[in-house]
């Protein structure tokens, strides 16, 4: 049996308009696909996690979220709702698993209104991934953004460091030279998710 169903979520600042092209690839591998715009500054769980619910119904289902995006999915399977059981992979683009550093930085600077109520998902500090759905983290090493010049010497993708993708429990972390929003529109990375979601549950 293999995914029927995926739920796509983006991150940050973002809409589900910069998800098409990556929702367009997973179309035309035969999946039925749910691109899910929310507001990302202040989110409503309820709400985002209805559309979920409703759109796995009972199918074997998977999520492919970008940063913030795969957050918002860790908080969707911790609301353990019944269509929930049926997702069996996650994978995420350059989520801060751990918790986002340039988030924690902005909160301490008082930039506070710029996040809003994003720092629900973007401040935890997740130790592991005590799901069943197994999860696959992408990260990128091409550090493009402000990353480098708040943690020197660091590995990122310019916004989210590489340890912050790490979940003990993952079942891989898959490593490309990508900066943060490249990875959304990367052929590698399309074709990783596609191999991902093509086996065999």
């Amino acid at each position: 049996m293999k995914v029927k169903h995926v739920i796509v979520l983006h991150g940050l600042y973002m809409s589900g308009l910069v998800m098409r092209p990556l929702c367009s690839r997973l179309e035309e591998s035969g999946v039925k696909v749910l691109n899910l715009t929310y507001n990302t500054r202040d989110p409503n769980r309820d709400a985002i996690f209805t559309q979920i619910d409703e759109f796995i119904s009972n199918e074997p289902s998977a999520l492919v979220c970008h940063s913030m995006g795969g957050l918002v999915a860790r908080a969707y399977l911790e609301a353990n709702s019944a269509p929930s059981h049926h997702v069996e992979k996650v994978i995420t683009l350059g989520t801060p698993h751990t918790g986002s550093h340039i988030a924690r930085r902005m909160q301490q600077k008082g930039f506070d209104v710029f996040l809003k109520n994003s720092v629900e998902f973007l401040l935890t500090e997740n130790g592991d991934w005590p799901f069943n759905a197994k999860l696959y983290s992408i990260a990128g090493d091409l550090p493009i953004g402000l990353m480098p010049l708040i943690v020197k010497s660091s590995r990122s993708d310019g916004t989210v460091l590489l340890d912050e993708t790490k979940l003990k429990g993952m079942a891989e972390h898959k490593v490309f030279h990508l900066s943060h929003t490249s990875m959304i529109y990367s052929r590698q990375v399309v074709n990783y998710i596609l191999e991902r979601l093509n086996e065999d549950i």
